[in-house]
């Protein structure tokens, strides 16, 4: 589409903070009569796109974003909201590159357009969520407090009927999509699958199909019930984080190690696979910490690193191998059940561990 500079159209990446953040956008820019204008999946195109303009140790998820943007702009987007989300409660900070995003765009994108860049940091005092707001619609001349202030509200509303859902076990799209037309719909999904596996990641390396290469669906496919972050509550992953003996520090670590540590506790979970982004400081922190976890609960682990240069049918491989050593030591535990029952020796599988780079 080609929009005009006077239209109330905001461009919104379906990148990063996208993924976690845009049932709350949603419900907040529409209230206020906003356009919302999202730019396509992501393509290896989308990925190319966005490699060319950065230097090559940059991770994924920002080369994706620039591809984004890029996208956006070959629509006709002029307005193009880039949050800088700095901290999201006192003295929990996202990493540097989150933090600078706008800075980083405005810096490799050389064409022309307006970047709406609110800051958002609990750390600091003027720089919290209704000042975050003020300045993303300030470029479109809505400054009554009040005004924005209620359609916070529907952004909330939106929000929330979204992890409802979710927390329902409702797949993300599906959550997505019912929320964005205001229902709530909760399913009965009676299925029981023999492998349960907690997925940890983030929002961004686990949603975006071309990131993570379908994992979900292909899991599905293998028989496999996923879990991952969305289906717990923010006190389920600070008690995750309190489990790993972690004091808290990234704004990502509900995602991974607050999910990590609720999931590792479970019995019902099978396995954890944990999916990170080539070139992610942070998350290779919190991987690491998650791996020696993970061999004092016994709790059998993969962890996938991914990249512009992930093939599939290796990770596809990686992936069967995991779910097959898992199938094999449910099978020798309840061998072992019955082997005890009966006063017969014990056999062990010793496929406790796996660790894929």
């Amino acid at each position: 589409m080609q929009a005009n500079n006077n239209e109330m159209v905001i461009g919104i990446p379906r990148a990063m903070n996208f993924y976690h953040n845009y049932p709350f956008y949603y419900g907040f820019f529409t209230a206020l009569g906003i356009k919302i204008v999202l730019s396509d999946v992501t393509t290896k195109q989308t990925m190319s796109d966005g490699s060319a303009l950065v230097v090559t140790e940059t991770c994924l998820p920002i080369k994706i974003y620039v591809g984004h943007i890029l996208n956006l702009l070959n629509k006709g987007v002029d307005k193009i909201f880039v949050p800088s989300i700095q901290s999201i409660a006192p003295k929990i900070y996202n990493c540097s590159k989150i933090r600078g995003l706008p800075d980083l765009i405005r810096n490799v994108v050389k064409t022309p357009f307006t970047m709406i860049e609110a800051t958002l940091d609990k750390s600091e005092k003027g720089l919290g969520l209704y000042e975050f707001l003020a300045q993303a619609v300030k470029p479109f001349g809505i400054t009554d407090m009040n005004r924005i202030k209620e359609a916070s509200k529907a952004g909330w509303r939106t929000f929330n009927n979204f992890h409802i859902m979710s927390k329902s076990g409702m797949s993300y799209k599906k959550a997505l999509s019912y929320a964005l037309q205001g229902k709530v719909f909760i399913e009965n999904n009676t299925k029981e699958y023999p492998i349960s596996i907690a997925l940890v990641s983030h929002g961004y390396n686990i949603y975006d199909d071309r990131a993570s290469m379908k994992i979900i669906e292909k899991l599905e496919a293998m028989d496999v019930k996923v879990y991952t972050a969305l289906q717990l509550s923010h006190e389920q992953t600070i008690e995750g984080i309190n489990t790993l003996g972690d004091k808290m520090y990234w704004a990502n670590e509900y995602e991974m190690t607050g999910t990590a540590g609720h999931y590792l506790k479970d019995n019902k979970i099978d396995g954890i696979i944990a999916l990170n982004a080539f070139g992610c400081g942070p998350d290779s922190l919190m991987v690491e910490r998650i791996i020696r976890k993970a061999k004092q609960f016994n709790k059998p682990i993969i962890n996938l690193t991914i990249d512009e240069q992930t093939g599939e049918a290796g990770f596809v491989t990686r992936l069967e191998a995991f779910v097959d050593m898992l199938f094999r030591k449910k099978r020798a535990n309840i061998i072992n059940k019955i082997d005890i029952q009966n006063n017969k020796s014990e056999y062990l599988l010793n496929t406790d561990f796996i660790e894929t780079k």
